[in-house]
């Protein structure tokens, strides 16, 4: 559905983030002196934290705050996350080459996104070998080509009370700085194949789940299909039994938060100096810091969920679905962090890309030792007391390159960067998605039991969907499983469903803070008779009429 640039381009930022280094002035940046040139602010924000012991293989969680980065939506060519993580496979040593699978996403902005707002979506994420497919929720995948899908299918909805649309999960409009929680932690809802797709290469039973934590939602979502992981070994055997279907999680993951464009200008006056204007970027916060970035970066052991919840499958007690934070490590920050902004000409080069004295206007400070946020120097603008500007304006230093902040009445008049504006823009594609109509398809044999329904959700857009069979999803139907098999999902997401009500905790809850809402239109009540065993599972989302 949406370009993931949150994979190779990250691994470079986690190797080389605080290296970058300003290697020289920038000829061309701005060759009229009296015309801004478009330019952009891109880079990471690089969150140290404590390592904790190699047993918590088995999923993660935190939460992260969720705020409008930007004043105004500028469009389809902004694209930035919030802060989120990569968990990758644990590997021996030496780790395979040319081999990049892992589950990123998050919060955040793309320039896939076709209905975006002020307000960040969240997507899961899910990388197969090298990029080959990717899956971000139930039904969104590589790119809208249902007839070649890449991914689509890779994500079963698991939750009867909240609805997937395919553009990404929206919170509720005007979040402003509020934790979201989120986690991935393996459920044995599956059972382990000795053959993939026919073939002598095997597939685990690890269902990593999506756990979310919010104001008006708690509790597991949706899940990725081991088949998802393993489908490249059918035809790359020598990565058998290589991905997060069979193997444990990194328990120690970079945090880190990338942008891969925000709109600026730059331009230069009489004398030769450049100066740069940044579309208005805003951070959670007051002038003197402690408003909670990240809170509780914590890894987990299979003695978290995954043996309660098989022990309860064999037939032992019920499981409750709490998280056990007595088989949990807890990250530690220690108030260090760094970034790697840079503004920059449009396609410049590397050596062309400077960067701002981050520094200057905020500093990395550990609110206590398992929560995270920046303190904010005076540069720094507040904004209802909930949200602080950043610098909009800055020079470039001829001396170092670095950009530094200035005052807007200290930017010469000839530059025009005062008269630029960063005004609010719909993307130009809101093409609706919709999903295959063909009755033979897997959406309609054999298809829902209910619906279709609609939800108009706060981004503006409709999602249509309709209430099927667990074992009948789409997805299910199309990840490599036999019909006794898919019965016997069927019959351990039943339980699930009577158990794991969503009036509890399932994460452990945050000690700072208040949740972020999702968008009250994607949480749904299954219609009567639905409601144990069934799932909502949407088939279009366009713009309201």
């Amino acid at each position: 559905m949406r370009t993931l640039l949150k994979g190779l381009s990250r691994q470079i930022g986690l190797a080389a983030g605080l290296a970058l280094m300003w290697v020289g002035n920038s000829p061309g940046l701005a060759a009229d002196k009296t015309t801004p040139q478009n330019a952009e602010m891109a880079g990471y924000l690089l969150v140290p934290h404590s390592k904790v012991p190699e047993q918590f293989d088995a999923g993660f969680s935190m939460y992260v705050a969720a705020w409008p980065l930007l004043k105004n939506y500028p469009g389809q060519d902004f694209q930035s996350g919030l802060f989120g993580t990569w968990m990758f496979a644990k590997h021996d040593e030496p780790r395979p080459k040319n081999f990049y699978s892992d589950i990123e996403g998050g919060l955040g902005w793309w320039r896939d996104t076709r209905f975006a707002t002020e307000t960040p979506k969240f997507i899961m994420g899910g990388v197969a070998l090298n990029f080959s497919e990717w899956a971000n929720g139930p039904g969104a995948g590589k790119g809208r080509d249902w007839k070649n899908p890449k991914g689509h299918y890779a994500i079963a909805q698991l939750s009867p009370w909240v609805l997937w649309p395919p553009d990404g999960l929206n919170l509720k409009q005007g979040t402003s700085g509020e934790l979201f929680g989120y986690g991935y932690l393996p459920l044995p809802l599956t059972e382990p194949r000795k053959t993939t797709a026919g073939k002598n290469v095997s597939t685990g039973n690890q269902c990593w789940t999506l756990f979310l934590g919010t104001g008006n939602f708690k509790g597991p979502v949706a899940f990725f299909l081991p088949y998802f992981w393993s489908k490249p070994t059918v035809e790359n055997s020598k990565f058998s039994g290589q991905f997060l279907d069979s193997r444990p999680s990194d328990p120690n993951r970079a945090v880190q938060m990338e942008t891969q464009h925000i709109p600026a200008y730059t331009a230069r006056d009489a004398k030769g100096n450049t100066y740069a204007r940044v579309a208005p970027t805003r951070f959670p916060g007051r002038p003197r810091g402690n408003s909670p970035l990240l809170h509780r970066i914590t890894s987990y052991s299979k003695a978290a969920l995954w043996n309660k919840v098989q022990a309860w499958f064999d037939g032992g007690p019920v499981a409750s679905g709490a998280i056990d934070l007595a088989a949990a490590g807890v990250a530690t920050f220690d108030g260090k962090g760094g970034a790697t902004w840079r503004i920059y000409p449009l396609n410049a080069e590397r050596d062309h890309k400077s960067p701002i004295d981050w520094g200057s206007f905020a500093r990395p400070v550990a609110l206590n030792e398992t929560t995270y946020g920046y303190s904010w120097r005076q540069t720094s603008a507040t904004d209802n007391g909930a949200l602080v500007t950043l610098p909009e304006y800055f020079r470039q230093d001829p001396t170092t390159g670095r950009w530094v902040v200035v005052n807007e009445k200290d930017v010469p008049t000839e530059t025009g960067l005062a008269n630029v504006t960063f005004p609010k823009r719909r993307g130009p594609d809101r093409r609706p998605y919709v999903t295959p109509d063909d009755p033979r398809s897997s959406w309609k044999t054999p298809g829902p039991v209910a619906g279709p329904f609609e939800a108009k959700l706060g981004d503006g857009s409709v999602a249509t969907y309709s209430w099927y069979r667990f074992a009948d999803q789409p997805a299910l139907l199309n990840a490599d499983m036999t019909a006794d098999e898919r019965e016997r999902l069927q019959k351990r997401v039943e339980m699930l469903h009577r158990a794991w009500t969503r009036d509890r905790e399932y994460l452990p809850p945050p000690r700072v803070g208040k949740l972020a809402d999702l968008d009250p239109a994607v949480i749904v009540t299954p219609p009567k008779g639905l409601e144990v065993g069934y799932v909502p599972i949407v088939t279009r989302q366009a713009v309201q009429d």
